[in-house]
């Protein structure tokens, strides 16, 4: 599929996608939001792909924002509408997705960007990353799940900080912070996230499926986590992966998952 805002590669399993609006620092705009809608749903039915990973384009920005030029006549049921649609089309997508997603901050991670990679199962660093929430410098709050995902990461404490101030962490700062797993050179940047992509396919991608539902069932209202957990667990027993992770171990062997 042909992308205007957005490019989309396969390799090895993995599946990149890229913000490509490097004058825009990679602003999200709808139809950008709508791309990525497309790529991420398409990369999860294709059973060939075992981990999607999410960039920007060049070095600067991951994603700078939102772009505010498209909502800053908005009333508020417009504003109320933009904010819901994001969450469902995309933000929500990526943090349930079956397929692991990583994303790989190049840059500036702000605003909507910082929600996006907030959304992707973990986050990895270029050391010249920074990362916040600066709405409340524009008269707005975070609308794509910024105040509910930041504060399950970091903590309530530092999430109010970084809102009320609406000041931008370094990539040290977010490792300290538990927001970023790992800060790297920008040159080894995606050569990390492939790494880590390849330890990751290695395992039972539908054991794997099955973990993600059962961790963000803890942050689900009136989910209760840990039943999840054990559906998800009795479960796995009735896979032909597990049939094939447990015949391996037995017989000393490395396991050939089926897939998807």
């Amino acid at each position: 599929m042909n992308y205007e805002n957005i490019t989309v590669e396969f390799k090895n399993n993995i599946t990149y996608i890229t913000i490509n609006r490097p004058k825009k620092l990679n602003a999200l705009n709808r139809d950008t939001i709508q791309e990525l809608h497309e790529a991420f749903t398409e990369a999860d039915e294709d059973k060939d792909t075992k981990v999607v990973i999410i960039t920007g384009s060049g070095d600067k920005a991951f994603v700078a924002g939102a772009d505010i030029s498209e909502f800053a006549d908005f009333s508020i049921e417009k504003g109320k509408e933009l904010a819901a649609k994001g969450q469902e089309l995309l933000f929500n997508v990526v943090a349930n997705l079956g397929t692991p997603v990583i994303a790989a901050v190049n840059g500036f991670a702000l605003g909507g960007g910082l929600e996006l990679a907030m959304a992707a199962h973990f986050r990895i660093a270029s050391d010249n990353a920074k990362m916040g929430l600066p709405e409340v410098s524009l008269g707005v709050i975070p609308g794509y799940g910024g105040t509910q995902r930041l504060p399950q990461l970091v903590g309530k404490g530092r999430a109010m900080e970084m809102i009320m101030t609406a000041g931008m962490v370094d990539a040290n700062q977010a490792l300290q912070y538990g927001l970023v797993n790992h800060v790297t050179t920008a040159e080894e940047l995606m050569p990390l996230a492939e790494k880590l992509a390849g330890k990751i396919m290695k395992n039972s991608t539908v054991a794997i499926k099955a973990a993600i539902a059962a961790v963000n069932a803890n942050y689900e209202d009136g989910v209760n986590g840990f039943n999840v957990e054990v559906e998800q667990f009795g479960k796995s027993f009735g896979t032909e992966d597990f049939t094939e992770g447990t015949t391996a171990f037995l017989n000393k062997r490395k396991p050939e998952f089926p897939g998807k």
